[in-house]
């Protein structure tokens, strides 16, 4: 039996079934691509936004940065000139203060300088209307200036250089009032000289030799314990003797010994001539006030230049 042949239908229900299913899939894929684009976008904004906030933010701070640097810079600045403002300040009060004491110490010197030279006046009037016996006043006689030699004997402790200017002026005054000698030297009270090379001879009294001393004397630094004695002794065992007229100065402020005796004795027994009882070596002092002064220098100073044949010179502070 022979089979018919069965006609095909290209659009059966299997073959629309394909084509929906496969048009939903199409449709489902295009609604899942939309969904999700729409996040992703939003999610781009944010952090571009985000990005931009944080650039911002870092512009901001490095701007703030360099204006910090710059205020600390300006501070810096600041506090360097009112520093330097501050150190003028003080070199100015200082400056001050030292012209003052400056001014101070000269006026001091031309006082003392009149008090010297007054008393040269009276010396001099009283050599030619006295006799050489007559009574001298102990507090400021005249100052003989008939010495051969001139012996300085200076006090070089911490006080005495707080008015060195005025100290330097007084010995300037007292070598510069005598007339021609033939030599001098400077000690310290402790007995150091000031001019190590003429130590055991004296130094030549020339013109030249006396400015060179005293420009010397001016930043002499040497210390010292303000008492004499060593002073003396080195000055009346070394240079003096009976044959050559000596004049010793003292220079000082105050005594820091425990008693006066020490340098009468020393001077009873060696400024003594032994054949004739007399002095060897006139002793006169000037006395400076100082902010130490107590007056226990000028108490000793007045018995050793009475007892010396010499004139006790008390100066105004």
């Amino acid at each position: 039996m022979k089979k018919k042949n069965r006609e095909f239908d290209i659009f059966s229900l299997s073959f629309l079934d394909v084509i929906s299913c496969g048009f939903g899939a199409v449709v489902l894929l295009v609604l899942i691509s939309n969904n999700a684009q729409a996040p992703i976008k939003s999610i781009e904004d944010e952090a571009r936004a985000l990005l931009e906030k944080v650039l911002g933010a870092e512009e901001e701070n490095a701007l703030l940065r360099e204006r910090l640097s710059a205020n600390q810079q300006a501070i810096t600045s600041k506090t360097v000139h009112l520093d330097r403002l501050a150190s003028m300040s003080n070199a100015s009060a200082e400056s001050l203060q030292s012209t003052a004491e400056a001014l101070e110490g000269l006026q001091a010197d031309l006082s003392g300088l009149a008090t010297v030279q007054s008393s040269l006046e009276r010396m001099k009037r009283a050599a030619v209307s006295k006799p050489q016996t007559s009574k001298r006043d102990d507090e400021v006689g005249g100052i003989p200036v008939d010495s051969d030699y001139v012996i300085f004997i200076v006090d070089t402790s911490g006080s005495m250089k707080e008015i060195w200017g005025r100290v330097t002026a007084e010995v300037e005054n007292v070598i510069r009032i005598h007339p021609k000698i033939k030599g001098f030297q400077v000690l310290n009270d402790n007995g150091a000289h000031m001019i190590t090379g003429y130590e055991g001879r004296w130094i030549p009294d020339t013109p030249g030799r006396r400015e060179s001393a005293i420009n010397f004397f001016k930043v002499w630094t040497s210390a010292s314990n303000s008492s004499p004695v060593e002073g003396l002794e080195v000055a009346l065992k070394r240079y003096v003797n009976p044959n050559t007229k000596v004049s010793i100065y003292i220079f000082g402020d105050e005594y820091s010994g425990s008693s006066y005796d020490p340098v009468i004795n020393a001077l009873a027994s060696l400024n003594t001539n032994r054949a004739s009882g007399g002095r060897m070596a006139r002793v006169h002092a000037v006395g400076f006030i100082s902010n130490y002064s107590t007056g226990r220098f000028a108490t000793l100073m007045r018995e050793v230049t009475r007892r010396n044949d010499g004139t006790f010179v008390a100066l105004p502070r």
